[in-house]
């Protein structure tokens, strides 16, 4: 099954579009920001550890949302604004391309996965983690992988791309399993920890930040052999390479300089709010070659 995107052209390209981003003048979503000196950010609230709402601030957190902010910083020197407005519209996993495409959200860092259909409808930058899809249940369910899930409850996430494959895998392998589909990746691993379902299925990295937020994290594990593969990364309108530019800059250069490092520790390594969650979840060999190489021809 081949999802695995990453946008872009070359670095040598990607510096000649920062240079013409720097002697034209603005145009689409740039003039947009500088002419209302505000914009919009899109966010998840329950998509631990990329973009969550945590229960003392109130306030969108997380890997995706800290480079989020470093991207929103760049816009501010660029189109030479001391302070934007910095707006955050929640968005869903059904509602999170129409919002992009209609302008309602300029820029959206959440757990996006690039994939062939969606870049038909929105544009994305380089990848910022590499995740695979897997299971989550307790330690001592006896199950190790699809092959033990025939006659009972699967759940996942509605509106996402596990959610279309495990369907598509049910009906294809004649598997028998009863997929649920929850409204978001909380309520899903509610249903696991209250027995309505035996396993979840989802992006390793963000089943690791659900069984972080357990009671007994250590009573949960992730097992089962990868059934997809994704990159996630920011997603913004379509055509519009000067914005584009600017977003991939910011990323290419937390990349080179290392950055990066520091601030995929702080949210997957370390303890997180609110409760010192912690994913113990080490950068994976697929990501370091993302940050390594940032560009890629996409696979379709």
């Amino acid at each position: 099954m081949k999802k695995i995107l990453l946008t872009g052209c070359t670095l040598g390209l990607l510096f000649g579009a920062q240079v013409q981003a720097n002697e034209a003048p603005l145009d689409g979503t740039l003039s947009k920001i500088a002419n209302a000196k505000s914009i919009t950010l899109g966010y998840r609230d329950a998509s631990v550890p990329f973009s969550y709402v945590s229960d003392n601030s109130g306030k969108p957190m997380g890997y995706s949302v800290e480079l989020a902010s470093k991207i929103v910083e760049r816009i501010q020197q660029k189109i030479g604004v001391a302070k934007l407005n910095v707006k955050y519209n929640l968005v869903t996993s059904q509602t999170r391309i129409p919002l992009v495409q209609n302008g309602t959200v300029d820029l959206e860092c959440g757990s996006t996965g690039v994939t062939a259909e969606r870049q038909r409808q929105v544009a994305f930058s380089y990848g910022f983690i590499y995740v695979k899809g897997q299971l989550l249940t307790a330690k001592d369910s006896g199950i190790q992988g699809f092959e033990d899930l025939k006659g009972r409850n699967v759940v996942t996430t509605a509106g996402t791309t596990n959610e279309r494959f495990l369907k598509r895998y049910n009906a294809d392998h004649k598997a028998n399993m009863f997929v649920i589909s929850a409204k978001d990746h909380g309520e899903a691993f509610k249903m696991l920890e209250t027995g309505r379902a035996v396993a979840f299925y989802m992006d390793d990295a963000l089943l690791y930040g659900e069984r972080a937020k357990a009671r007994d994290p250590h009573h949960w594990v992730v097992v089962g052999k990868e059934q997809s593969r994704e990159i996630y990364s920011c997603m913004l309108r379509k055509d519009d390479p000067q914005f584009l530019a600017v977003v991939n800059e910011t990323l290419a250069d937390l990349y080179r300089s290392g950055e990066i490092n520091g601030i995929y520790q702080r949210w997957f390594e370390q303890p997180i709010p609110p409760k010192g969650l912690n994913l113990e979840f080490p950068m994976t060999s697929e990501l370091k070659a993302i940050i390594a190489k940032p560009v890629s021809d996409p696979v379709e």
